[in-house]
């Protein structure tokens, strides 16, 4: 099992509100859009990424943390053994991942999806 990224989850109800900042101060740009959920990138690499969020997708909270991974059963099977509170999925969601959330040993949520 590899980890292939970690995207960190800002919530908030304006997800526009990030542009000023995150794309004029930082120079970030927009590498996916889906209304409630905006990710930003460096302009000329794929990483490192930042997401704004007004919901987690599918009407779910917003995650603290996205890990993208390669084998998505294999991680849901070690959190289940482990005792981790599986709090949504696992599914397989229209823009193409399939994913569950997890409640952290810090309380925090964590989306762990893999690309389809």
């Amino acid at each position: 099992m590899t980890v292939k990224r970690v995207v960190t989850n800002i919530a908030s109800p304006d997800t526009g509100a990030a542009a000023r900042f995150y794309g004029e101060v930082l120079g970030m740009a927009i590498v996916m859009d889906h209304g409630w959920l905006v990710t930003y990138a460096d302009s000329g690499s794929a990483m490192p990424q930042l997401s704004i969020a007004s919901e987690g997708g599918s009407g779910t909270e917003v995650p603290d943390l996205s890990v993208e991974v390669d084998n998505l059963d294999e991680v849901l099977e070690r959190a289940r053994d482990r005792g981790f509170p599986i709090l949504y999925g696992p599914v397989d969601e229209p823009w193409g991942v399939r994913r569950f959330f997890v409640r952290d040993p810090f309380d925090r949520v964590v989306n762990i999806l893999q690309h389809q």
